[in-house]
């Protein structure tokens, strides 16, 4: 049986980036007798008191306002939090010192004691990760869900009771420092350009996913959508030929029914085949009755079959499933014109899904900080759909020369003027829909702060409306 806890006792674990999931990893740290030492961009006056109190519990040492060789070689290991890029110049004279680098999931890779389901990809992450949870917690297993969705794995580390299974939602910079970490099942959704500012390039970025998979078919399953390409030009570079797939393939393990437009459809289902035999899941006329959600569905599927679960008891949590919140999200519809607010949509590869399924006539309002994509990706999408481009934020001259010739472009100062102008833009029948392609910092805190502003806007557009003030 496999231990949670560790006996570090005499040895010095170096914690680089003191957010939530470096907080829970000294906590884990400081219980396994551990002398830690934590070095974070913050100074020590912009902590918290919680922090503050946590770090006079748990650490032996806080160094603030940046990271350095010196500090941190005082220590036999560090472990780096997800939002620091091990590329880090501090921490290069370390490894030439042999030091050992890891992230979370790499000093939790020994530790999981229930098999591990692991969820990465471009997009849909979260919803496919909460999907497995709640299917599984229906079938009366008992579940961690956590990583990048939000609850840390060192939370996992820390808790006393066991559980069934484990579902861990995996970014690019949690696997790109996971150690020996193999799960039992791995998911790969897709892949699309996406944080290239950190991982330099696509191939670099694809290679941090695979890594979920380095364990081999023998160890791990291989759960991947067959229709992605970049999906399958990945794995077959990387010799992965044993995967279980999902798609609109006839041959796919998950098989995706949909009749209507790329939008809601009129009829959808999902077909499992396991064991020679056949499972149909009826999602029509449920929230999930669109192409994100078939697909997210049929991934969840799959990676929850080796559990044998009953289809009487997963039907019914697929159907009522409702994905989070700002992931073409309808806020309201005003004289004819949908608004909807996708701001979860960060990547290029989400925003021409997004404007895909919503069809039609679009007027598209992008932009935030860039993060090294190329937006002229978008350019089959814009050209068949968009009518007219509302972009903000640092990317927006970056994303203007990629589109410019496709639709009229207005670059509005705030997100108040580009909800105004593109109801100005706006005809019945049309779709105003926020699907950024970038992230949020350059003007909110998170995308949630973004997809909230822009439902307030909409909402004040309709307040006017109804007063008679045009």
């Amino acid at each position: 049986m496999r231990t949670k806890k560790a006996n570090m006792q005499g040895s010095t674990t170096a914690v680089v980036g003191f957010g939530r999931a470096g907080q829970a990893v000294c906590r884990y740290l400081a219980a396994c007798g551990a002398r830690v030492l934590v070095s974070d961009m913050r100074r020590l006056d912009e902590l918290s008191d919680a922090e503050r109190e946590l770090l006079e519990r748990c650490s032996d040492g806080f160094e603030g306002g940046g990271h350095s060789t010196e500090y941190l070689s005082a220590a036999e290991k560090v472990i780096l939090s997800p939002g620091v890029d091990y590329r880090h110049p501090a921490l290069e004279q370390l490894r030439r010192n042999k030091i050992e680098i890891l992230g979370e999931l790499g000093l939790a890779a020994d530790k999981f004691r229930a098999p591990v389901i692991a969820v990465t990809g471009t997009n849909g992450k979260t919803t496919v990760t909460e999907l497995i949870g709640s299917m599984l917690q229906a079938a009366g297993k008992s579940v961690f869900v956590g990583g990048n969705i939000g609850t840390p794995i060192g939370e996992y580390l820390l808790a006393q009771q066991d559980c069934d299974v484990i579902v861990l939602e995996l970014s690019s910079f949690q696997l790109e420092l996971s150690g020996d970490f193999v799960p039992e099942v791995g998911v790969l959704l897709n892949i699309s350009p996406d944080h290239l500012d950190r991982h330099q390039n696509l191939d670099n970025y694809a290679a941090a996913k695979l890594r979920m998979f380095q364990g081999g078919p023998e160890n791990t399953r291989c759960v991947v959508n067959d229709d992605d390409q970049l999906c399958k030009r990945y794995l077959e570079e990387a010799g992965i030929k044993r995967c279980a797939r999902f798609g609109f393939n006839q041959a796919c393990e998950a098989v995706i029914e949909q009749t209507g437009p790329a939008g809601v459809s009129k009829e959808a289902r999902i077909s499992l085949f396991r064991n020679g035999a056949r499972q149909v899941f009826d999602l029509s006329n449920s929230p999930m009755a669109n192409l994100s959600g078939l697909l997210n569905g049929a991934a969840a599927l799959l990676a929850i079959s080796r559990f044998n679960l009953e289809q009487s008891v997963l039907e019914p949590v697929l159907r009522s499933f409702v994905p989070g919140s700002h992931r073409l999200q309808k806020v309201a519809e005003i004289d004819g014109v949908v608004y909807i607010d996708d701001s979860k949509a960060t990547n290029t590869g989400a925003v021409i899904n997004g404007i895909t399924q919503v069809g039609g006539r679009v007027i598209l309002i992008a932009g935030g900080r860039d993060k090294g994509d190329d937006y002229r990706l978008l350019r089959n999408a814009v050209a068949a759909h968009v009518k007219h481009l509302i972009l903000i934020g640092e990317a927006a001259d970056k994303l203007g020369q990629a589109l410019a010739d496709l639709a009229p472009i207005d670059y509005p100062s705030s997100m108040a003027e580009a909800v105004v102008r593109a109801a100005a833009a706006a005809k019945p029948g049309d779709t105003v829909l926020l699907s950024p392609a970038c992230a949020s910092f350059d003007m909110f805190e998170n995308y949630q702060q973004r997809g909230v502003s822009f439902s307030n806007e909409v909402q004040h557009i309709a307040e006017r409306l109804s007063a008679g003030v045009h």
